[in-house]
């Protein structure tokens, strides 16, 4: 490689290093999923976000009726305490949190009964599905979010394994009107080639409307500073991400 196409190469990649500037899926409230840890493991990670240039945080802990039975009360309670942390360090950054719900009989009842869902935006519901088979309930609550004036928000769609038969299956859920969020490590195959595979096929079909860390700890964001240097990763800046419209 030339001097000439070096450094006009690292110019360019310099250009989109910064162009996402929130993160809305995370687990850095502490202790109540499988997330972070502590308190001083969530300010080491939100340090890292920071020199990443994101500006605002919306952090989504898990709402799951097996494992993480976690209620707005739980989550919010941890979300004030980690402010008040990052406060007292002079830590500069928004930070929010939503919920990521595991759609499961537990979320079907909240949808049936109506109950106050944790969202972020303009009602966007994040919601994930079992990795291996596919919800008998998925329609349903899809078209329930919908009806409560919702808007379902898909968390990560590029690693459900039911999904891999037949590429028209990510096409008819997402013709149900509802967005899709991809992990931005899965352009690295952090997770698996077919979840790497399938992420860029969404942004080649335009079919991508955020991204997220899916941060759980340092390891994420390790992986996450080799992601940014990618191909793809340069190519989402051509997608009408819904990120930065989060910014109040």
């Amino acid at each position: 490689m030339s001097f000439l196409t070096s450094l006009f190469g690292k110019k360019e990649q310099a250009q989109h290093e910064d162009f996402i500037f929130v993160d809305m899926h995370s687990h850095l409230i502490p202790k109540i999923d499988d997330g972070s840890k502590s308190l001083d493991e969530s300010v080491e990670l939100i340090k890292k976000l920071v020199e990443f240039g994101y500006k605002k945080i919306i952090t989504s802990p898990h709402i799951m009726g097996d494992f993480y039975k976690n209620t707005p009360e739980i989550i919010l309670g941890g979300l004030s305490e980690l402010k008040q942390r990052l406060k007292s360090e002079n830590i500069e950054i928004e930070i929010d949190a939503a919920a990521e719900y595991y759609l499961d009989e537990w979320f079907i009842e909240k949808l049936n009964k109506n109950e106050p869902l944790l969202t972020f935006g303009k009602k966007y519901v994040l919601f994930e599905t079992s990795y291996m088979n596919e919800p008998a309930h998925l329609h349903q609550a899809i078209f329930s979010m919908r009806t409560l004036g919702y808007t379902p928000v898909l968390a990560h769609p590029e690693r459900y394994l039911y999904l891999y038969n037949d590429f028209s299956a990510f096409e008819k859920i997402y013709e149900m009107d509802v967005l899709f969020q991809i992990n931005l490590n899965s352009l690295m195959g952090y997770y698996s080639k077919p979840a790497k595979q399938f992420a860029e096929k969404l942004i080649d079909n335009k079919m991508v409307d955020f991204v997220g860390t899916d941060c759980h700890g340092m390891r994420h964001l390790n992986v996450l500073k080799d992601t940014r240097a990618s191909k793809y990763y340069n190519k989402l800046a051509n997608l009408n991400l819904l990120n930065n419209t989060l910014l109040s």
